[in-house]
């Protein structure tokens, strides 16, 4: 039977679950696939939140990156419901779901879900060039960040991989009142984000694995 929310943040806690955004890691992107001791049938969720609603995912840009805009000449702006607040861009959760696995079995991946930020995103321009990033959606059982992506007001892609997103320097689940807060994944850019970019902006500078900044995501938990 799935846990209610208060016992899924018990367990989260108690150090037995890595959930969420905050939660991707390398070792979470194999493919789910069945196994001797959970197969696609049979596995049941440990935990499950089956409609998130928010509250925020923000990343603390790092200073690298708003080195690496300056050298590039590229200016950032906020789209939608976005807000840029302290050297952070934080884009509001408006769905999702996520079912947490036993990772102690072979099931995998044992984070499962998506969380949606629709209505929000961000732009870099450089004299008449523009790209737009919007619509993010994070997969945390391949530890990527999707979103559409326009150049100069036209649409280039939708739902393209922008982000890799590694967990290996995440901090202990925290609760804060009826929300809870998990911080530390590394955003890194994407190959296939590295490419658009740097075809768009006419430079080989935008490289695979730029360190973007530190996601802290906020939840509710009622």
């Amino acid at each position: 039977m799935r846990t209610s929310i208060k016992t899924f943040l018990g367990a989260a806690a108690a150090g037995s679950l890595m959930f969420s955004l905050a939660a991707c890691s390398p070792a979470n992107n194999a493919p789910a696939t069945p196994s001797s001791s959970a197969s696609a049938e049979t596995a049941k969720p440990l935990a499950s939140i089956p409609a998130l609603t928010g509250t925020s995912t923000a990343v603390k840009l790092d200073a690298s990156f708003a080195k690496a805009l300056e050298t590039l000449k590229l200016t950032p702006g906020v789209i939608g419901t976005a807000a840029l607040t302290d050297g952070s861009l934080v884009f509001p959760i408006t769905g999702g779901k996520v079912d947490y696995y036993d990772p102690s079995k072979d099931y995998r991946p044992y984070v499962q879900g998506l969380i949606s930020h629709a209505g929000s995103g961000f732009s870099l321009t450089s004299g008449d060039a523009k790209v737009d990033l919007t619509n993010f959606t994070i997969d945390p059982g391949t530890s990527k960040l999707y979103g559409d992506v326009a150049v100069n007001g036209t649409t280039a892609a939708k739902q393209a991989y922008i982000f890799n997103l590694d967990g290996s320097t995440l901090k202990p689940l925290q609760k804060s009142g009826d929300t809870a807060v998990l911080e530390g994944t590394r955003v890194l850019i994407s190959d296939t984000a590295a490419g658009l970019l740097n075809k768009t902006f006419k430079t080989d500078a935008v490289k695979a694995g730029m360190l973007v900044g530190i996601a802290k995501i906020t939840v509710n938990t009622k």
